[in-house]
């Protein structure tokens, strides 16, 4: 089993000081990390690779070095399930963009953020899901500061928001 944690939104410094500690409490032992955009520094990455690979993306709030360093789509293969990682796929729109990059990405997950809220769906066999924001969540009177994690074997996939 692998297992890979999925953040987004952190917004460091901008929104927050730092990564919350429970963030590294969750993923330790992660196999692999995705960001999903709007980090803000890229130093985010830097801390969350002491605990294993990341693969980032730029979002919306990125600028000079983050958008410079980082796509605005990724993907990764964790055994034969390939798992792409954008900020925004349009989530505003409905899901028919989203279904679009999957498809034309041959995608079985797509990790998304922008929103800053926790969301899981399944629509034609692909798993679409928001880590939310484990430093801004909103709206912050409803939604709490959220991270995911996906268990993957060879034989499935196993997602779960993780309220901070």
């Amino acid at each position: 089993m692998k297992l890979v944690g999925l953040i987004s939104d952190t917004h460091i410094p901008s929104r927050a000081k730092a990564i919350p500690n429970e963030v590294f409490e969750i993923f330790n032992g992660v196999n692999l990390i995705l960001h999903a955009g709007d980090l803000t520094q890229l130093s985010v990455v830097d801390e969350l690779q002491q605990l294993a690979p990341v693969v980032a993306v730029s979002g919306n709030m990125d600028r000079g070095e983050v958008r410079k360093r980082l796509p605005k789509m990724d993907s990764v293969k964790v055994y034969n399930w390939k798992i792409g990682v954008t900020h925004d796929p349009g989530i505003f729109s409905g899901t028919r963009r989203m279904k679009t990059i999957a498809k034309q990405n041959n995608l079985n997950i797509l990790v998304f953020g922008h929103t800053h809220r926790p969301s899981l769906r399944q629509a034609e066999e692909v798993l679409f899901i928001n880590p939310g924001s484990p430093t801004n969540p909103l709206p912050s009177f409803i939604t709490k500061p959220t991270v995911a994690l996906l268990k993957i074997t060879k034989e499935k996939i196993e997602p779960e928001i993780i309220k901070i």
